[in-house]
């Protein structure tokens, strides 16, 4: 069957990539390059941050996770595992996603000063400049770059996986941008990355790849600005080098802004319009990547072999 996918980030590449696989007739309509969607910013470690519901976004993150597990033993994927902490700044941490997690270890010492527990666990980081390119490869499907503005004008099967723009696609205004901004570093020789999201001055997050580290960061809901803040990465910079003295002289390797599609809950369902299957797929929020390949799975079995779904 004819499918067109509607989205050029990594929600939409992974979903052509299974559809593809599942042995549908595939294209995507991809408003930018993937070097220029928010998923390209994204320091993707897997996490699931700002989705919801909690049930779905665990089962579609527990595949997502093994599937990236198995390929991080591919180089070329730009995937990697890595151990890490997750920092706790309560009591009683709400430690739901850990269900997901093969082993999960808290530690009580050697923290930051108001820090009194954190999880330890070993995760993979997704280096998204290598990945993209490799995800979109490895999925074969025709591209066709245009912003698609009325459905109408898409002939066949859809899946609307355009994060923000979906919206304005389904006329739902339940979709709102959480902007992020990042700052990358020269990498000193860090291997572990650091979540600190209940940080009192604000998000925080560090990420080491294998020629910088991506530091992190903001999380400010219904701004669309895409032009990084000086004044916001100045304030990045001192959150992450208390945290991670080593990054004291790390020099500026690069800048970046993307704006997560935010939604109350990740939009993943199947409705008929004009006679033929269309498949919702965004408001993913945070975790765009990290539930990537379980949405994918579910979204190939609500289009069906044939149109009905499975």
């Amino acid at each position: 069957m004819k499918v067109t996918v509607i989205g050029g980030g990594v929600i939409g590449y992974t979903c052509a990539h299974e559809l593809a696989r599942a042995g549908h007739d595939v294209t995507v309509l991809a408003a930018d390059p993937p070097d220029r969607t928010t998923s390209a910013v994204a320091a993707a470690v897997w996490f699931p941050y700002e989705a919801a519901p909690a049930d779905a976004v665990l089962r579609w993150g527990a595949r997502s996770l093994r599937a990236f597990t198995e390929l991080a033993a591919d180089p070329g994927t730009g995937v990697s595992l890595r151990s890490g902490l997750v920092l706790h700044r309560t009591a009683s941490p709400d430690l739901w996603w850990t269900a997901a997690v093969a082993s999960a270890e808290t530690v009580l010492d050697g923290l930051p000063h108001g820090v009194p527990s954190a999880t330890r666990c070993t995760l993979p980081v997704i280096d998204m400049g290598r990945y993209l390119p490799w995800l979109v490869a490895a999925a074969g499907v025709r591209t066709v770059v245009g912003e698609v503005r009325d459905l109408a004008d898409v002939e066949g099967a859809v899946v609307v996986a355009a994060g923000l723009r979906s919206g304005g696609l389904l006329a739902d205004e339940d979709v709102t941008p959480v902007r992020g901004q990042v700052v990358r570093l020269a990498n000193p020789g860090l291997t572990d990355w650091l979540i600190d999201d209940d940080n009192p001055a604000g998000l925080t997050y560090v990420v080491p790849r294998d020629h910088d580290v991506v530091c992190g960061g903001t999380a400010e809901r219904g701004a669309w600005s895409v032009d990084p803040s000086p004044g916001v990465e100045t304030a990045i910079l001192t959150r992450v080098r208390d945290l991670v003295p080593a990054l004291r002289d790390a020099a500026v390797a690069s800048r970046g802004v993307g704006l997560r599609p935010a939604r109350s809950a990740v939009r993943l369902d199947r409705v008929e319009r004009d006679g033929r299957p269309v498949v919702s797929c965004y408001g993913h929020g945070g975790a765009g990547v990290t539930l990537s390949w379980g949405c994918a799975a579910e979204v190939v079995a609500l289009l069906g072999r044939d149109g009905g779904p499975v």
